[in-house]
């Protein structure tokens, strides 16, 4: 299996799942990218190297108080990135 960080992982899902909800925002690559990395990097990494690993790290991270901290940190990289794309995209008005 190797070396995997679960909190990339649901980030990633749940980046999907808020996107689908902010309509106005630009969502290419590289706002993607940028969204990811800040909440990543406002978020404790959990790495594991087994499945089960995996699974007991998900669950721990589906808590309420758990997914409140990833939604708090995609939002506010949602909000940031918004507000000055680097792809070109016309910024948002919040």
């Amino acid at each position: 299996m190797g070396v995997t960080n679960v909190t990339a992982e649901v980030v990633a899902r749940e980046y999907r799942s808020l996107r689908d909800k902010l309509t106005g925002f630009c969502g290419c690559e590289t706002c993607k990218g940028d969204v990811l990395v800040y909440a990543l990097n406002r978020l404790s990494p959990h790495y594991v190297s087994t499945r089960q690993g995996e699974i007991l790290t998900e669950l721990s991270l589906a808590t309420d108080q758990e997914k409140a901290k990833l939604d708090v940190a995609l939002l506010d990289g949602f909000r940031k990135v918004g507000l000055a794309p680097r792809c070109g995209a016309k910024p948002l008005q919040l």
